[in-house]
């Protein structure tokens, strides 16, 4: 039986928006893909950026969403969803069957 005292490892999953001038999005863009577990899907010419992060706590998904709202050219980071899930779980392999409606 494992012991109590030991940490669960966990993943923690965040989706934002983030609002940068649009003369900018780019290397905004640039430089939120350099973060630790972060991932830009979708940029818009107005300025608006589609991202995930990745991070073992939810203190840490805080802290990068506050380094991404302190980029220069950055004008908000919005937290739009935010999931945490046991890493074991997140690892487990899913049987093709399970996909079947």
């Amino acid at each position: 039986m494992p012991s109590r005292s030991l940490k669960r490892e966990e993943l923690h999953i965040a989706g934002i928006v983030v609002h940068a001038y649009p003369e900018s999005v780019q290397r905004v863009a640039e430089t939120i893909e350099r973060i630790p577990g972060a991932e830009v899907h979708a940029v818009s010419r107005d300025g608006k950026l589609v991202v995930t992060l990745e991070a073992p706590t939810s203190r840490e998904v805080a802290a990068r969403i506050e380094s991404i709202q302190k980029l220069d050219a950055v004008l908000s980071a919005s937290l739009v969803y935010q999931h945490n899930e046991a890493l074991q779980a997140m690892m487990e392999e899913v049987p093709h069957e399970a996909h079947k409606a």
